[in-house]
């Protein structure tokens, strides 16, 4: 084998040994199969609350999408290392990483300075090779850890709320199932509860609600959307107060009329948990974060 293979070979070598390489724990797959698991029983939690429970929903889908990053995050580290053992590999068979031939090579001086500018920019570009899958290994740490974390409050929020399903059990019982209406598509709870709302808030921007198809609780005519200004749109100080006032009176009557939860100005309160106004993550618009409606679900 001449010179520069055993140079090449010792040079990959120390280069790829000396990364901060990720621990046995580290390199094992995201644990899907736990978030599985739990997303099941996030599942089953929801239908047993019988219906949406958002603060919940929303830490699911933290957790699934930092995994989805540790999963992205490792691919691209492959395919960095990948890139690097080509690049030794190429620069093996071509010759070009052979750089102790540069320094015995006696010749025209400006050949000896073309090989002595491949080998310099063949050196850089090991380096910055190198550099990317160090960087890549230390975001991949980083997301794992952030991926642990969402897990632990997944957990969390599921012991939290099946400790409340006796409660929750205890209003189920007290306000009954009701099937929609074969004319209006909604309850009868949704009905009364609606036109209660309509006398006592002005509502000049209109009320949504049957929204077939929906799989959530407009899908089952158990929720109404209260506008407080044109779609897509922020309410103005006025229609910002009224939407403020008839979330308060959905707070403060909920558990007598069969109030399930509300949602406004991105935030969310569970009835049937009692747990107070929760932040909601960003749905991506005014409409999706529930700033220019108040949304209304009945048992």
């Amino acid at each position: 084998m001449r010179s520069g293979s055993i140079a090449a070979l010792a040079a990959m070598s120390i280069a790829l040994s000396s990364m901060p390489a990720l621990s046995a724990a580290e390199a094992k797959p995201s644990p899907q199969a736990q978030l599985n698991k739990l997303t099941k029983q996030a599942s089953d939690l929801q239908k047993a609350y019988r219906g949406e429970i958002a603060s919940l929903e929303d830490t699911r889908r933290a957790a699934q999408k930092a995994g989805d990053r540790v999963k992205k995050l490792r691919a691209d580290l492959a395919k960095a290392e990948e890139q690097v053992a080509q690049f030794y590999r190429n620069s093996y068979m071509s010759g070009t990483v052979d750089g102790p031939r540069v320094l015995s090579y006696e010749g025209d001086p400006d050949s000896i300075l073309g090989q002595v500018a491949t080998v310099t920019y063949l050196a850089e570009e090991k380096n910055q090779r190198l550099k990317v899958i160090g960087d890549l290994i230390k975001e991949s740490r980083a997301a794992k850890k952030e991926a642990d974390g969402k897990i632990v409050d997944l957990k969390k929020e599921i012991k939290e709320l099946e400790d409340k399903k006796e409660d929750v059990e205890r209003l189920l019982k007290k306000f009954g199932f009701q099937t929609p209406d074969a004319g209006s598509g909604l309850t009868a709870r949704m009905v009364s509860i609606r036109n209660v709302i309509m006398q006592n808030y002005p509502m000049p921007f209109g009320v949504g609600c049957l929204r077939p198809g929906d799989p959530g609780e407009h899908g089952k005519g158990r929720a109404c959307d209260f506008m407080m200004s044109t779609g897509g749109r922020m309410p103005d100080a006025a229609s910002m107060a009224r939407g403020d006032a008839l979330a308060e009176w959905a707070i403060d009557n909920g558990r007598a009329l069969g109030i399930m939860y509300i949602i406004w100005r991105q935030r969310y309160y569970d009835i049937r948990t009692g747990a107070g106004w929760r932040q909601m993550s960003d749905r991506g618009g005014i409409t999706a974060n529930h700033y220019d409606h108040v949304h209304v679900s009945v048992f």
